[in-house]
């Protein structure tokens, strides 16, 4: 089994997309992305941008040989979208190539409206309903029953597990470990590998102490029963994301990483540090409007200190 994480909070956007490898199979999971549109005031960097740009190529490239393609929910990270702005991943780019993979999305139930347009969207644009995959077994992937987007309020999400041979890799989308019944189902398919977003940390000061501890409890759990525990996305919004992952894999015992580390290379933490690059790097006004007409890329925006540059 081959997994690769696409895109990410610690890869530098918004979102969690990955790709799999299994024989006969090549599947891509929530083929989407952004970038914070507006986060500490500021529009994302033009370095953001480019990164963002090259993450998008890299989805559409993985989408023009997928067997499978699984969408875990329908927020504008994780999917790509009939009205995207400049920094996601439109559907007219990823419509012609395709070539006839399988879908496996999540569900009518637990849809907001928003999610349930861009479901219609999708169908619209594929020319077909796509089927509800919630608590499906095909041999080579399994789909849980939705579960919570975090708060309950946000919806629901599918989790997915991949198997081959005896290895069990599962995608745990926007899931927070808020829900103890979500963590309860993954620790039930004692999968060797997790990948699955944490608690949006930079957030908290929103949340109860009770939800707070929730969030640390099950991330014990997950660090005490998996192999290898990736903690992404929400989590990842902020350098105390980072904090509370270093002190999880402390008191654990057990190695818990960002995707990242997963993929060995920098941790690009963009988001957290959008002031500090428009600091560094300044933007000239109206660089964001010209980008969105075509009229600005981002040529000077490649590179940003020594040990980070972009192909």
């Amino acid at each position: 089994m081959r997994i690769r994480i696409i895109g990410t909070e610690s890869l530098g956007v918004r979102g969690l997309s990955c790709a799999v490898e299994i024989k006969g199979h090549r599947i891509v999971i929530d083929p989407g992305i952004a970038l914070g549109y507006n986060r500490h005031g500021l529009l994302p960097h033009p370095f953001q941008v480019a990164v963002g740009d090259s993450i998008r190529r890299e989805i559409i490239k993985e989408l023009s040989t997928a067997t499978d393609v699984v969408f875990s929910h329908y927020h504008g990270d994780h999917v790509p979208l009939a009205n995207a702005n400049p920094y996601q991943l439109s559907l007219k780019e990823v419509i012609p190539v395709l070539h006839n993979p399988r879908f496996w999305c999540s569900g009518g139930s637990g849809l907001t409206q928003t999610m349930k347009q861009r479901y219609e969207d999708l169908c619209s644009a594929l020319g077909k309903e796509l089927p509800n995959a919630e608590s499906q077994d095909n041999g080579y992937m399994r789909f849980s029953s939705p579960v919570p987007h975090g708060e309950a309020s946000r919806g629901t999400v599918m989790m997915t597990g991949i198997r081959e041979n005896n290895e069990l890799f599962v995608h745990a989308s926007d899931i927070q470990l808020f829900d103890n019944k979500a963590v309860d189902v993954i620790t039930a398919w004692h999968p060797d590998v997790v990948l699955a977003s944490g608690p949006p940390v930079y957030l908290f000061h929103r949340f109860s102490p009770m939800q707070r501890e929730a969030a640390w409890h099950n991330g014990l759990r997950l660090a005490q029963a998996v192999k290898t525990l990736i903690l992404d996305h929400h989590l990842m919004r902020s350098e105390e994301g980072q904090q509370w992952l270093a002190r999880l894999s402390e008191e654990t015992g057990h190695e818990v990483i960002c995707a990242a580390d997963f993929m060995k290379r920098p941790c690009l933490l963009l988001e957290a540090e959008r002031q500090l690059l428009y600091k560094e790097m300044p933007v000239p006004e109206g660089w964001h409007e010209s980008y969105a007409k075509g009229k600005a890329d981002t040529r000077r925006y490649r590179k940003w200190r020594s040990l980070v540059s972009l192909d």
